[in-house]
């Protein structure tokens, strides 16, 4: 059987923080948002991890998480021009012998192992899973109006999360057709979707916000502190 890897996208200026600074390099409770998503990782435990940055962050990343790195197997390289090539980049990165990869937000620094694991179980049923909440909120479909066309049937949404767990072919194999057809999709599971292949929705927890403006800092302090 071979082993469980998790590639980790956390390239992007983060232009939604109102700053040049990389969102996964911020401060939460004493340590980097990214430090916080790794170590989760590496609790489930996960054999290793391939950290994908924006190009030219490197240093900056490895000089962040230096005493994170003895006794893990965590490799930096950089990123592409979009999230798509970023993970591609990191599946590229990734040692001879991986079985399963989970794809996890560098900028999602609450994830809890359990679920982690959880999610590792499914795919490995199912060849892909995602965490994911039911949406609680009314969710209605526009036109370009924005006028309403349809009240969606909330009982049938979920609001997708990370981790999404693979089957490394099968995700590799769902990369080359989204490159080949100019897909870039919002996540992974878009894109082995596509393929006409099952993804198991995983039920993951409602703190496990991503962080995306500064008000999500202050958000995940208090669910840290409570």
């Amino acid at each position: 059987m071979g082993s469980t890897w998790a590639v980790v996208p956390a390239a992007g200026r983060s232009t939604r923080m109102g700053g040049e600074v990389n969102k996964q390099l911020l401060y939460l409770a004493g340590r980097p948002v990214v430090e916080h998503s790794l170590r989760a990782l590496l609790a489930v435990p996960v054999a290793g991890v391939i950290l994908v940055t924006t190009p030219g962050e490197e240093r900056s990343f490895a000089g962040i998480l230096g005493d994170l790195v003895p006794g893990n197997k965590i490799i930096i390289v950089a990123g592409g021009n979009s999230r798509r090539d970023s993970v591609r980049q990191g599946l590229e990165a990734l040692p001879a012998g991986v079985e399963l990869v989970v794809v996890h937000d560098g900028a999602r620094p609450l994830v809890k192992p359990g679920l982690v694991r959880a999610a590792i179980e499914e795919a490995q049923r199912w060849g892909a899973s995602t965490l994911a909440v039911p949406v609680k909120d009314t969710v209605k479909l526009a036109g370009p109006d924005n006028l309403v066309r349809e009240t969606l049937p909330r009982e049938l949404l979920w609001q997708v999360q990370t981790p999404q767990v693979f089957n490394l072919d099968l995700l590799l194999e769902a990369h080359r057709a989204a490159e080949r057809d100019a897909f870039e999709g919002t996540d992974d599971a878009s894109l082995v979707e596509r393929l006409g292949r099952p993804v198991k929705l995983v039920p993951g927890d409602y703190t496990n916000i991503k962080i995306t403006t500064p008000d999500d800092i202050f958000l995940a302090e208090k669910i840290m502190g409570s």
